[in-house]
């Protein structure tokens, strides 16, 4: 496998080897050993899967006390996926990465804790898998507004489809304090 570091440190993409010919391919989704030595330390204690429809976009989330490190695929489809830095102490707080993930590239992205993280689907549907360094815990979700003009994302699409929560998330300067302290 290939890894290949992003401007924020702990965030990599990774490329696996694909074995492939005439009747399919085979790659490997995890292997801990080999993950560890690129740089993922966490284990990982929850698997999910996702499908959503072209120009969802979905995010941007994260856990304010039980952060959750996810390393994302997309089994079928196209996504823009999206990991914001929310570590107090970081350099590049505030900053974000991005990659297009697709069925046919394989690409994996992992999103470290202490990150937000969306997506937008760009293709007519997308079935996105996310292993997970923490337990979901509705009751320690947050988020951020996906058109932040501060974070400045350049999503590859104008007219989102959203949930209604995620229409109404804070801008980072209204939470930056929270984040900071903690959420204490």
């Amino acid at each position: 496998m290939n890894v290949i570091k992003t401007k924020l440190t702990g965030c990599i993409i990774i490329d696996p080897k694909v074995f492939g010919d005439d009747r399919g391919f085979f790659l490997e989704n995890y292997h801990e050993d080999r993950y560890f030595d690129a740089g993922i330390k966490e284990r990982f204690v929850q698997d999910n899967r996702s499908r959503s429809s072209k120009n969802v976009l979905r995010g941007l989330h994260f856990q304010k006390t039980k952060p959750q490190g996810k390393l994302v695929t997309v089994i079928d489809g196209e996504v823009f996926d999206v990991a914001v830095d929310l570590r107090p102490d970081s350099k590049t707080f505030g900053q974000y990465e991005s990659v297009i993930l697709t069925g046919e590239n394989k690409l994996q992205f992992y999103v470290p804790p202490g990150f937000a993280h969306g997506f937008c689907v760009l293709s007519e549907s997308a079935d996105f898998q996310y292993k997970c360094t923490d337990y979901y815990d509705p009751s320690d979700e947050s988020g951020l507004l996906w058109n932040d003009p501060v974070i400045n994302i350049e999503w590859p699409l104008i007219n989102p489809l959203l949930s209604e929560k995620d229409k109404i998330q804070p801008l980072l300067n209204e939470i930056e304090d929270k984040i900071k302290q903690g959420w204490q």
